[in-house]
């Protein structure tokens, strides 16, 4: 409580004025004072039993029994922050699309509060770009008053926050939500040197889609092209090509395919914290194959957005390899249903422990270091995203978000056939292709590596540089 002090009375006079007359204003005064102070103490003291009274019935109508006021425990020592959250059952969220992760938050909501009556989400929309500056901003601030409890992050971002700015998050490792039971792939993203710092959410799974009415048409079979290398599936796709007229894949251009390719063999861009580009086995057979699929015709680069997802959808191209979220945007072609199928990609060739699966995008939940009632957030995870089958259901039909979540894979709605890909049972074999993707660390500088890899390979395919070259120039 905060008291002014001025007002005080003044008993100086003039020195003209007699001396009794002094004496007697005086006196006047200071039993005027005397009965202001005793006012004043009745009134505190009414005014402290006021208090009292509002603690004792905020406190039984708490849902925590014992709760100790003014921030004392019963023992004398400070409170800790988290004790006053026991009470209050709200976590902000920042997220955003609210067709797609606003609404899978939405339904773990409703899930929870089954068994939670109390609980309930302040989600908060924000663009990705603007939870990542809030995030900057707070980290150097050193204040992170301003974040939410929870948010949801973009994976490719975890390696260079989390090395940066550790103050921003919450270690996730001992939450109880058990993370075997999410794609290694995916959950390398978020994991920092041993420890969890998100809770997976979508399926960023590679897949190749391609369409089976071209491949007939050549005289092959969809699983022809099921676990092939890529010496294999150019054979094939020679002969997609060569009677249809049509390259077999889009590209978006630039590294991500690379990425990709680099990934499903296992190799890092990074060892031990330190790039690794130049003598990296698995890199330069990818940027060799790149460079082959452009100069047979075989696959065409297209560095708009927009005339990638064309080529698509009017049939100027028989498939893609991108992440499953691709699946959308080919959808949107309805007079193409059920003349597409889902296989995964080919591996690299010669490439110790390469493999047909990788992973491209997506996003992860975290908790901020600044959430007072962690245990209500690692509760309220556990019991929806790192759990929940049927939640993953719900937002397969609803929102068209691809769980990478395994046990999801079980269930009768992933299940089942899909017209639009010739009743392929395609959910079900997305979740067990995440199940098979290598987890590789791709540092604090995944966007700086990519970036310069788009620049090699560029100069590679347009200017016929040397491989070698252009990746120490990567390195460099």
């Amino acid at each position: 409580m905060y008291i002014d002090t001025k007002g005080k009375v003044d008993y100086t006079s003039s020195i003209e004025q007699p001396i009794a007359q002094l004496q007697t204003e005086k006196l006047k005064f200071e039993k005027r004072d005397r009965e202001e102070k005793i006012m004043k103490k009745k009134v505190l003291g009414a005014l402290l039993v006021a208090a009292m009274t509002m603690s004792m019935f905020a406190g039984c109508g708490s849902s925590t029994d014992n709760k100790e006021s003014n921030d004392v425990k019963n023992d004398g020592t400070q409170a800790a922050a988290g004790d006053d959250a026991e009470a209050d059952e709200t976590l902000t969220v920042w997220a955003w699309d609210p067709n797609f992760n606003i609404y899978a938050l939405q339904q773990a909501e409703k899930i929870y509060q089954k068994d939670h009556p109390n609980f309930k989400l302040d989600i908060q929309e924000k663009v990705y770009t603007d939870i990542e500056t809030a995030l900057i901003t707070a980290a150097e601030a050193g204040d992170y008053s301003t974040l939410p409890d929870i948010f949801l992050m973009q994976d490719y971002s975890y390696h260079k926050d989390v090395t940066n700015y550790p103050g921003i998050f919450t270690d996730l490792t001992d939450s109880g939500i058990d993370f075997t039971q999410f794609s290694a792939g995916k959950l390398a993203d978020s994991t920092v040197d041993g420890k969890n710092y998100g809770v997976p959410f979508d399926n960023g799974a590679t897949i190749m889609a391609i369409r089976s009415d071209m491949v007939e048409a050549a005289g092959l079979k969809v699983e022809d092209f099921k676990d092939t290398t890529w010496s294999e599936f150019m054979e094939l796709a020679k002969k997609v090509v060569d009677k249809n007229h049509v390259p077999m894949l889009t590209s978006s251009g630039g590294s991500e395919i690379i990425i990709e390719m680099l990934q499903s063999a296992g190799a890092s861009p990074m060892v031990d914290g330190k790039i690794d580009l130049v003598g990296n086995k698995a890199l330069k057979k990818a940027i060799e194959t790149y460079k082959q699929l452009i100069d047979e015709g075989i696959m065409v680069d297209y560095t708009d957005w927009d005339q990638y997802i064309a080529s698509m959808n009017k049939g100027m191209a028989a498939g893609v390899i991108q992440g499953c979220w691709i699946m959308s945007s080919i959808q949107a072609a309805d007079d193409q249903s059920g003349n597409w199928a889902i296989v995964n990609m080919p591996k690299l060739d010669d490439v110790e422990g390469a493999t047909n699966y990788a992973n491209c995008g997506g996003a992860s939940w975290a908790v901020s270091s600044n959430c007072k009632n962690t245990d209500l957030a690692f509760d309220f995870l556990n019991a929806t995203f790192g759990a929940d089958v049927d939640l993953y259901d719900d937002l397969l039909v609803n929102a068209g978000a691809i769980a990478s979540y395994l046990p999801a894979a079980q269930s009768e709605t992933y299940n089942e056939g899909n017209e639009f890909y010739g009743g392929q049972a395609v959910y079900k074999d997305i979740v067990e292709f995440a199940g098979h993707v290598p987890g590789i660390d791709y540092g604090a500088y995944y966007s700086d590596i990519r970036s310069a890899l788009t620049d090699a390979i560029t100069n590679v395919v347009q200017k016929n540089a040397d491989i070698d070259t252009e990746i120490k120039n990567a390195q460099d």
